[in-house]
């Protein structure tokens, strides 16, 4: 019997042992998974014995795919996420030419993973760019599926492009001139409003005071600003007794809304207030890494993307794949060690994801770390393999 995530009435249903498919990645995604599986497996059997186990099924997408398969993509690899619910990936190049533009988009918008989540939060012993980086607890919830990611473009060279230009001339009088590539920018109010629901109830469970909507609604008023509304106006739909637009009233979850570029600002002036943000995608890609270069960059940065009405869940490394140090044993594991933790919390496996932080955050704080980080620390850090700083973990759990 294949023991498979499910959701039941609308409740993730974890056996003992499920099966979880992951795709171990190109570059360094093969250092790094083979550092990061040996955390996860040691926080379970420290946590439950031998009473729960994961059973790691490999699927194929990258570079490794391609070259087993000739596909970048295999449909294989999506339908066992449909089926097992849960995953976790490494690191994908972007191909060369033509076809998919972004095998991680693809997942994304194929599976329908509306959530990007992204936790921002400090690890003593690192230093930053910025004074008092502890100050910086913030979780982003980033929309998936539309806005400009949604690859409704043109490119100028195009022929339809004329014809688009001739259309949106004659029906909206926008007159486009010279060589020009053009893009649409969908944002729809079912998108924003499962999006603001997610997030009101990610704050309200886990105790967070604000959730901020983040946008650029004074200029593109229609789209953003219509994310703005839309938000706020969910918000005080779906959870009135729970949510309020009034500062002053402590006894509810605060809703209120910044400008991006403000918000940008602001993160670096008074990170401390802000708590939960929920904003478009092309903000959310900006904001997400900006967050995590005042804590210590995407190295230690996780990450998940989610459709929490389906259950599945794609937990990953939010890096790139550093082809220059593969097979080196240098590469830093902490993103997708921390995206591990995030998917064992999703799992309601509290107690392996407590063990993952504890060994994580002592690791780090006893300056034993890979290269990147010990560049990142005063004194006399000394620097360790992937595998080496894996096993401390372990240990530190």
């Amino acid at each position: 019997m294949i023991n498979r995530v499910k959701m039941v009435d609308g409740v993730l249903n974890v056996p003992d042992n499920p099966v979880i498919p992951y795709i171990e990645g190109d570059g360094i995604g093969c250092d790094i998974w083979q550092a990061a599986q040996s955390v996860f497996d040691a926080a379970v059997k420290k946590a439950y014995g031998n009473s729960k186990k994961i059973e790691w099924r490999e699927v194929l997408a990258g570079g490794k795919a391609f070259d087993k398969t000739g596909q970048w993509l295999p449909q294989e690899t999506e339908d066992s996420f449909k089926d097992y619910l849960i995953g976790i990936k490494g690191p994908l190049m972007t191909p060369v030419g033509g076809g998919i533009r972004s095998l991680n988009v693809t997942l994304r918008q194929n599976l329908d993973l509306f959530v990007c989540l992204r936790p921002v939060s400090y690890y003593s012993g690192i230093e930053t760019p910025v004074k008092e980086p502890q100050k910086v607890d913030i979780v982003v919830f980033r929309e998936n599926t539309e806005d400009v990611y949604a690859g409704f473009e043109v490119a100028s060279d195009d022929p339809r492009v004329d014809k688009l230009k001739k259309f949106l001339k004659d029906e909206m009088d926008w007159d486009i001139k010279g060589e020009t590539g053009l893009g649409i920018k969908p944002m729809s109010k079912e998108s924003t409003e499962r999006l603001v629901i997610e997030a009101i109830k990610f704050a309200l469970k886990n105790k967070r005071k604000v959730v901020t909507l983040v946008h650029k609604g004074n200029i593109m008023k229609f789209t953003e600003g219509a994310f703005r509304n839309w938000g706020y106006e969910v918000a005080l739909r779906e959870f009135p007794n729970q949510v309020t637009k009034d500062p002053n009233d402590s006894s509810k979850l605060l809703i209120n809304d910044c400008i991006a570029d403000a918000f940008l600002q602001n993160i670096l002036l008074k990170p401390e207030a802000y708590d939960v943000v929920a904003t478009l995608n092309l903000n959310g890609d900006y904001c997400s890494d900006a967050l995590a270069a005042q804590v210590g960059g995407i190295g230690i940065s996780p990450g998940a993307n989610i459709n929490y009405h389906t259950g599945v869940a794609i937990f990953e490394a939010t890096h790139g794949t550093a082809p220059d140090i593969a097979g080196k044993n240098m590469a830093n594991p902490s993103s997708i060690i921390l995206s591990g933790k995030m998917m064992f919390e999703y799992m309601g496996w509290q107690e392996a994801a407590n063990l993952i932080e504890k060994g994580v955050s002592t690791t780090i704080s006893s300056k034993r770390v890979t290269g990147d980080l010990a560049s990142m620390m005063s004194g006399d850090p000394e620097t360790l393999g992937t595998n080496e700083y894996a096993k401390l973990i372990i240990q530190n759990m």
